[in-house]
């Protein structure tokens, strides 16, 4: 495995490849999520290139930057042992300048939901894919549906950007008792970890009253809040693929999603349907 840390490293290194490149983004701290999302890379590409860069354009004032779990060696490891040819590992310095360009997210669907808990976050979330993509110049890029709304937006960027890119979602990798793997997971206590069982749970409830009928999204809510109770729930919200809200659940056109905090520890979830 080869590792780069800047740009011009990880281009000569590519220069030496030839077939599709199959990239996946991440900020480090590696579990089983990020390991899903590699191996469908190592299937589907002739080369795996993997990042890891905690980009601070994304984190606001007052938020865990700092904090934000790094991993290095385990995560070379985790790296190495999954067939990763290139791992990318720049340092802010060698990511960005002084006045640089922005991208800026959409108006409306970049400061709704996670846009509206950060404003901000997303114009550094699509900032730093931006040059990831341009740097590594894929053929196909995974990410996690876990981060609905983020994905979203990157599908968007590519799409408004003629960007010739193949985005892949990958369903959201959890626990064997429900919880969605997160990297932000290690900040729970166990006492708090059993508390966030709570966000699968309304989801999984959500999910059974659809199956069984019930399609209203205020019930669903209705059911989803007081399952939640008493956690600090920033949002429950059910949405088409283009993040409009929905008086009814539309089977292949709809996701369930929800945020709250879990002690000082925010996470989020999100069902497909």
């Amino acid at each position: 495995m080869i590792i780069a840390r800047s740009a011009q490293e990880l281009k000569d290194a590519l220069a030496l490849k030839t077939g599709s490149i199959g990239f996946v983004p991440t900020m480090g701290a590696l579990h089983i999520g990020h390991r899903t999302l590699i191996d469908a890379a190592r299937k589907e590409n002739d080369t795996v290139v993997v990042s890891i860069f905690v980009n601070p354009t994304q984190f606001l004032p007052g938020e865990d930057l700092s904090k934000y779990p790094r991993r290095e060696e385990a995560d070379f490891k985790i790296c190495e042992l999954s067939g990763v040819d290139i791992l990318f590992y720049p340092d802010a310095g060698g990511m960005y300048g002084e006045d640089e360009v922005r991208m800026c997210a959409p108006d409306v669907r970049g400061f709704i939901l996670e846009g509206a808990s950060r404003p901000g976050h997303f114009d550094g979330v699509l900032t730093v894919v931006m040059k990831l993509f341009n740097i590594v110049s894929p053929t196909r890029a995974y990410f996690g549906k876990k981060d609905a709304q983020q994905l979203a937006l990157i599908m968007q960027m590519v799409n408004n950007f003629f960007m010739k890119i193949e985005i892949v979602p990958m369903d959201t990798v959890r626990e064997n008792d429900g919880l969605a793997l997160s990297s932000r997971n290690v900040y729970l206590s166990p006492a708090e970890r059993q508390e966030a069982l709570k966000l699968s749970a309304a989801l999984k409830s959500a999910t059974k009253m659809v199956m069984q009928g019930n399609i209203n999204s205020a019930d669903i809510k209705a059911n989803m809040e007081t399952i939640l109770a008493p956690l600090n729930v920033e949002y429950v919200v059910i949405v088409n693929r283009g993040f409009e809200s929905i008086e009814n659940v539309a089977i292949g056109d709809t996701i369930i999603l929800v945020a709250a905090r879990v002690g000082v520890t925010r996470l989020i979830d999100n069902v497909w349907m």
